[in-house]
């Protein structure tokens, strides 16, 4: 991975399991298990994703088993016991789905899973059509960067821009995703912009800095003191 910011369709998983609306719910446990996945998305005719149906939206078929329905607690939750009672997927499933498109930021997939407390998002391309599927664990791909990778990108993304110079006057050292600035720059107001900047950059894990003004010289305090 080089460059960025990343998006989406550089992490998501291009081959997607998925279910139609007539899937019967069978079928659909089969699938999980055989897939190794907890959740599929449901997909319409059209291509377009109807919704997700889950080992949760599943599950009350068996909590329910043996259930006396006039239960206060149960009657409660309605929703799942009209799904203890349904047999494909249309009836199963949880819409409207949450998707995300292929050109998203990978800041912006993650805001999403964090709102919605979803693990995986079916990717959709600008027509809504199902291209793939993104996971918590494909977010975090972008920790996998070169340190040298992120270092020539924040020399050249940041330092270079905030404080350029020939050569120039900031280090950078990253080991293990942690970035760390040293030098001597005229304009201190710069650094914590460029530690906001650097914390941007994709696979930074954390920034430290050791960023000062250059050191007076004698004719320069001889001229402060006049």
């Amino acid at each position: 991975m080089t460059g960025g910011p990343h998006i989406v369709d550089d992490v998501m998983t291009r081959s997607v399991v998925s279910v139609d609306r007539g899937t019967p719910f069978k079928e659909i446990v089969r699938i999980l298990q055989e897939h190794r996945v907890t959740a599929v998305p449901v997909v319409g005719a059209d291509g377009t994703v109807a919704g997700m149906v889950s080992e949760a939206d599943l599950l009350p078929k068996e909590e329910f088993r043996d259930a006396d329905p006039s239960r206060l607690g149960q009657l409660r939750r309605l929703d799942d016991m009209v799904k203890a009672g349904s047999v494909h997927a249309v009836e199963l499933m949880t819409t409207p789905a949450v998707t995300v498109e292929s050109g998203a930021t990978l800041s912006r997939a993650a805001r999403i899973m964090a709102e919605t407390k979803v693990k995986r998002l079916p990717v959709v391309d600008p027509a809504g059509i199902l291209c793939g599927i993104v996971s918590r664990g494909d977010l975090l791909k972008v920790f996998l960067r070169d340190d040298e990778e992120i270092a020539e990108e924040v020399r050249r993304e940041v330092v270079g821009y905030l404080f350029p110079g020939e050569p120039s006057p900031v280090r950078v050292d990253v080991a293990e995703g942690t970035v760390t600035l040293h030098g001597r720059v005229r304009d201190t107001s710069r650094v914590p912009v460029a530690a906001r900047l650097v914390r941007a950059v994709e696979g930074v894990v954390d920034v430290r800095w050791d960023l000062g003004p250059p050191p007076s010289r004698p004719h320069d305090a001889g001229l402060r003191t006049r």
